[in-house]
C-alpha cells in the first residue's frame, strides 16, 4: 500500500495527480501544463474502466494503491527522448572525454546519464564510444538512471519500435547495433551490457557511488521549482569530479540557478563545478 497520497490543492482530480507527481519526483505541473494530465491519463482511465479524472482521484484517495500511483506518475512524466538527440552535444561530450582522459589510456572515464528515460541517450553514448575506441579497455563506464521503473526496464531490454529506432539512427547504426524481432528492433547484447541501468529518484535517493567525469542531466530540471533545482544541482556537484562536466538541455542553464556550476570556458554549452557546494541545499 502507498503510505500516503498527498491531499490535493484546489482544482479537483487534476490537482490530486499534480500533487502526487510533485511529492514523488519533485516535478511541478504548473497551470500551463495541466492540460497534459487528462491526455496522459486516458490510457489509465480506459484500463480501469473509469470515465473521468475525478473518479480516478476519488478511487486513489479512498484506497491508496502503490501500483496505481506508480502507473499515474509514469504516465505524467515527460519521457520524450530519441537516439542521438542533439547529436552535436554528444559529439562534444566525446571530445571532452578524450581530453579528460589525456594520454592515460588506462584511465576509466565514468559517465552518468541522469533521467535517461527509456535508454536512448546512454545507448547512443555507448554506440559512439564503441565506434571510436581502439579496444574495450578504453570504453567509459556508463551508468543510466531514471525514476521510472518501467522506463529502466525498457532500457535494459533495449527494445524499440520502428518509429523509435528511426529517430536519430542511421541505417548503418541500425544494422550494426540492432536486430529485428517481430515488428521491433532489439539492441544487441554487446551494446546493452555497456550500460548499467538503475532506477533512481534524483531528488531523494542515494546517488551512485563514486565520482563522475561527465553527468548528463538534459531536460530534467525544467520541471523543478527553483528550490528543488538548487537541491539537485548541489547533489550533482557532490558526485562530479573537479574538472568534470555537466551537460544540460538546450533550454537549461546554471546561470542564476546555482553557484555550484559555471559555464565551461572550453566547451560551449557545458558546465563545470566551481567547488562551491551548498551542503544545505544538497541536504534539503
Amino acid at each position: 500500500m502507498l503510505s500516503a497520497v498527498p491531499r490535493p490543492r484546489a482544482g479537483g482530480g487534476a490537482s490530486v495527480f499534480a500533487s502526487l507527481l510533485e511529492s514523488r519526483t519533485g516535478q511541478e505541473l504548473d497551470a500551463g501544463r495541466e492540460w497534459r494530465i487528462e491526455t496522459a491519463l486516458k490510457p489509465v482511465l480506459r484500463e480501469r474502466g473509469l470515465d473521468s479524472l475525478d473518479q480516478l482521484a476519488a478511487a486513489l484517495l479512498a484506497a491508496p494503491d502503490k501500483a496505481v500511483a506508480d502507473q499515474i506518475v509514469d504516465a505524467l512524466l515527460n519521457q520524450e527522448t530519441s537516439f542521438f538527440r542533439d547529436a552535436a552535444v554528444l559529439d562534444l561530450v566525446a571530445q571532452a572525454v578524450a581530453a579528460l582522459r589525456g594520454t592515460d589510456l588506462n584511465r576509466r572515464i565514468r559517465i552518468w546519464s541522469a533521467g535517461c528515460s527509456s535508454g536512448q541517450e546512454p545507448l547512443s553514448l555507448a554506440m559512439l564510444f564503441a565506434e571510436q575506441a581502439a579496444d574495450d579497455d578504453q570504453l567509459p563506464e556508463i551508468i543510466a538512471t531514471d525514476i521510472s521503473e518501467a522506463s529502466i526496464a525498457r532500457g535494459r531490454a533495449g527494445r524499440y519500435s520502428q518509429f523509435e529506432i528511426q529517430r536519430g539512427l542511421s541505417v548503418r547504426r541500425m544494422m550494426r547495433w540492432f536486430e529485428t524481432v517481430g515488428d521491433d528492433w532489439v539492441a544487441r547484447a554487446e551494446l546493452v551490457r555497456r550500460v548499467q541501468f538503475r532506477q533512481l529518484n534524483l531528488v531523494a535517493d542515494p546517488l551512485p557511488i563514486g565520482r563522475f567525469d561527465v553527468i548528463l542531466c538534459r531536460n530534467v530540471l525544467l520541471y523543478f521549482g527553483p528550490a528543488m533545482r538548487r537541491h539537485v544541482f548541489a547533489r550533482l556537484a557532490e558526485v562530479l569530479r573537479p574538472g568534470g562536466l555537466l551537460v544540460l538541455g538546450a533550454g537549461e542553464t546554471v546561470i542564476g540557478q546555482t553557484e555550484a556550476f559555471r559555464p565551461s570556458p572550453t566547451y560551449r554549452g557545458l558546465y563545470e563545478p566551481t567547488g562551491m557546494i551548498d551542503k544545505d541545499a544538497a541536504a534539503a
